[in-house]
């Protein structure tokens, strides 16, 4: 009987038939050849074209090492986060690494005769073609998995959108030329080798390259720990992972899932009641996200750090760009010195004291002394593009060659290098100076370094605290300001610039431009007039705590490959930078500025107690800037040095007072005690548990009483007379007020220090004013004493 005229196949349908079958015939004879000599007259083709195009292909594939995501770890081994390039979300596995369910499911699905055929799947490819070409679209795939690796690593390769189109077209020309690689890889491969490959190169959605890092993304599992129902999943999803992606198509995945279900038991690899089991289950998804950089790490700032850091380092590349691509696709494991405890305090004291939403950026970098570790790094704006949270890309606690800020003055914090250098010249600890306020200094008697040219003008210099005679201890507990003016006349200004520079403060612009704006070597140095970052002054005191061995920062340890190997390692970078000694004398000094007395004791710092109930000694300086542009404080322990920091900056970072401010929902005393003080306080509370009842180095009796030198007797000279002395016995004179005296009016009637003094001291010579007038009699009082009074 005929078959009915309504069931022939239709004309317009037998040609591309035929077309098919020439062109399977064209292929075979292309690889009867060699892939050299093709079949002439091939209808549709161009079948010598392409022959003479795959004369000119390379007879092998480059298959270098697969790119593959990196991660960053704290101290401990924690993820912090994973940092890779576009499309390279991947953790290679070698294939005994990958569940043998997954093989079979990916196998079964994809090319069940892989380990039977060559490069070419003759018969899976007939089918392909004919029924593709009968229904006008693609319906079958008929690749290898070995052709399918080629398609996968000419994508990968691809580095132009020429490249990538010329590796996804569908003609017959690019399989052609894509059978040509893949016989060059049987010819130079394994199969297990090839199957390795593809499953560490294959898309599998949603973000997942390679079959780990889909078992993570989907199941939170290994991918050598993938059930039957997770492989199947897996396995169908590389036909078209976008379309079968289970996080925004879960109807769609399921039923794929079960087609590879179902041929796994049509194929014998699982049995059918197996199948129907498993087909019963739900999806099973336990998706996690796929983290990449620093955005949404546990740690955004030092995370940013790293990366910075580590793309400095020539190790790594000779160009920035090729470090870069090295951390994006090497595999790496960066292994980093961040305590996550210690980010965590540092994270809650920031954003309790500072909203991210205020006209304020609050900052604070803990480092360790004697290793220079970065421990932990934060600031009040989180990483992030929405301005109207706060958020920003801008790294404000780190300095400006690895950040984004030109920095913020530190104020008094800076008090303590011309402390450090006193100590280093023999200034005893109890050296007592007259701070008067106001005083204006003579800018010339501030010694610069050999070779530049001397201090020109008046310095007027107030008091915001106390005045009067005082010690070394008090007139750094108090931070008074004449006081240190006057200490830094006998250090120079030299010594201390070059000793804050070698604690790990970036000097670089000592003199400023040409009319000398934002010169940094200038006598109110002491001050803190110079702009920094919070990480370099953790690093500076940190040398305090330490003994006077400075370390530079170092936020990474190790760095090894995706196979355990290291590829570079990071040890401390110290240097005795001052005597043991001298640290001692500062330590003993500054841990006054956390007991009663001290600017610090407000903050809470000498509450400092670990799990033991044992008192943790600390050390400490405030900091507050003339202007109220920023509070710091300043304080550590033998084992952590903490800097804790609030500055004034507007919605776009720029630099404003904090007069004023409304912050963390409060009007502040704008002092670095009353202010930064309890964030500094906030963030050591929580992790004081962990600290070790470690005391810090009594100084020695020579640093407490110094070296000193006889003062010259000038009483009843002139003022000429005087000075010239002075002068000649290595001493620096200054006039100081005005008192009544035995000696005539206008001459000298004593000096401050009066008796010794530590060499290359300021000596200020008191002007007599004559005797002190009687008072009249009857009056309460007595009679008047003349002689030296006012002192």
């Amino acid at each position: 009987m005929s078959r009915p005229r309504s069931d022939r196949l239709p004309a317009s349908r037998v040609l591309p038939h035929l077309l098919v079958m020439l062109a399977v015939a064209a292929i075979l004879g292309v690889v009867v050849a060699g892939l050299a000599v093709p079949l002439a007259g091939v209808a549709g083709l161009g079948a010598r074209k392409v022959a003479r195009s795959m004369d000119d292909l390379p007879e092998e594939l480059k298959t270098g090492e697969l790119p593959q995501r990196s991660k960053i770890v704290d101290a401990d081994g924690k993820l912090i986060t994973w940092i890779y390039a576009d499309n390279q979300n991947r953790t290679n596995r070698a294939l005994d690494q990958v569940s043998e369910t997954m093989v079979q499911a990916l196998l079964s699905i994809e090319d069940y005769r892989f380990y039977q055929h060559g490069a070419l799947d003759l018969k899976g490819t007939v089918r392909a073609l004919i029924t593709n070409k009968a229904n006008g679209g693609v319906v079958q795939g008929g690749s290898s998995i070995t052709q399918q690796l080629v398609k996968q690593t000419l994508i990968n390769e691809a580095t132009t959108d020429e490249e990538r189109k010329a590796a996804t077209e569908e003609t017959y020309q690019r399989k052609l030329q894509e059978l040509r690689y893949a016989i060059a890889l049987e010819q130079n491969h394994s199969k297990s080798w090839i199957l390795e490959r593809y499953l560490n190169i294959a898309y599998f959605g949603d973000g997942a390259y390679g079959v780990q890092v889909a078992a993570k993304h989907y199941f939170n599992t290994d991918a050598s720990k993938l059930t039957l129902t997770q492989a199947a999943l897996l396995a169908g999803l590389v036909k078209n992972p976008t379309g079968f992606d289970p996080t925004s198509s879960p109807d769609r995945a399921l039923a794929r899932r079960n087609v590879v279900l179902d041929r796994m038991a049509q194929l014998q690899v699982i049995t059918d009641a197996e199948a129907e089991a498993a087909k019963a289950e739900p999806l099973g998804l336990s998706v996690k996200d796929n983290q990449n950089g620093c955005v949404s790490s546990k740690a955004a700032f030092f995370c940013d750090y790293v990366l910075r850091w580590l793309k400095q380092d020539p190790a790594l590349g000779r160009t920035p760009d090729e470090r870069e691509n090295l951390l994006e696709t090497g595999g790496l494991t960066i292994k980093t010195t961040l305590r996550m405890a210690d980010q965590k305090a540092a994270d809650t004291a920031v954003s309790d004291n500072v909203y991210a939403t205020d006209n304020a950026i609050g900052g604070i970098a803990m480092v360790e002394p004697g290793t220079g570790d970065v421990l932990a790094l934060a600031q009040s704006r989180p990483m992030g593009a929405d301005a109207g949270k706060g958020e920003t890309y801008l790294n404000y606690v780190v300095p400006q060659e690895l950040g984004d800020s030109a920095g913020f003055q530190a104020g008094s914090t800076f008090k303590a290098f011309v402390l450090a250098q006193a100590i280093e010249d023999n200034v005893g600890l109890k050296t007592t100076l007259d701070a008067r306020s106001p005083m204006t200094f003579d800018t010339s008697t501030f010694q610069n370094c050999p070779g530049e040219p001397g201090f020109v003008g008046d310095w007027p210099v107030s008091n915001s605290t106390r005045s009067g005679r005082m010690d070394v201890y008090t007139g750094t507990r108090q931070s008074v300001n004449t006081f240190y003016a006057q200490l830094e006349q006998i250090t120079g200004v030299c010594a201390p610039y070059r000793l804050a520079k070698a604690m790990g403060i970036k000097l670089t612009n000592p003199t400023g431009d040409a009319n000398g704006n934002g010169a940094e070597r200038i006598p109110s140095f002491t001050l803190g007039v110079v702009n920094v970052s919070p990480l370099e002054m953790a690093e500076a005191y940190a040398t305090f705590g330490a003994r006077g061995l400075h370390c530079d920062n170092r936020p990474v340890t190790e760095i090894d490959d995706s196979a355990g190997n290291v590829v570079k390692t990071y040890d401390p970078s110290c240097q005795q930078v001052m005597q043991q000694t001298t640290a001692d004398g500062v330590s003993d000094v500054l841990r006054g500025v956390q007991e009663p007395g001290g600017f610090g004791y407000t903050s809470g710092g000498t509450n400092l107690t670990n799990a033991a109930g044992e008192t943790v000694p600390s050390a400490g300086k405030t900091g507050t800037t003339q202007d109220g542009m920023s509070v710091w404080f300043m304080g550590y322990t033998p084992q952590i040095a903490t800097a804790a920091m609030i500055a004034g900056a507007n919605s776009k970072g720029q630099p404003i007072t904090l007069q004023n401010q409304l912050v963390a929902g409060s009007y502040h005393n704008v002092s670095g005690s009353g202010f930064a003080g309890p964030m500094w306080a906030e963030a050591m509370h929580a992790i004081d548990d962990g600290l070790n009842a470690e005391d810090f180095v009594a100084p020695t009796p020579e640093v407490v009483d110094g070296k000193t030198v006889r003062v010259p007797s000038v009483s009843g000279m002139s003022l000429s007379a005087a000075k010239a002395r002075l002068r000649s016995a290595g001493f620096t004179p200054i006039v100081g007020p005005r008192v009544y005296s035995g000696v005539y009016v206008g001459g000298a009637a004593y000096t401050y220090p009066s008796s010794s003094a530590p060499p290359h001291s300021v000596i200020t010579i008191y002007v007599s004013q004559g005797p002190e007038p009687k008072k009249s009699k009857g009056k309460k009082g007595g009679k008047g004493r003349g002689g030296r009074g006012g002192r």
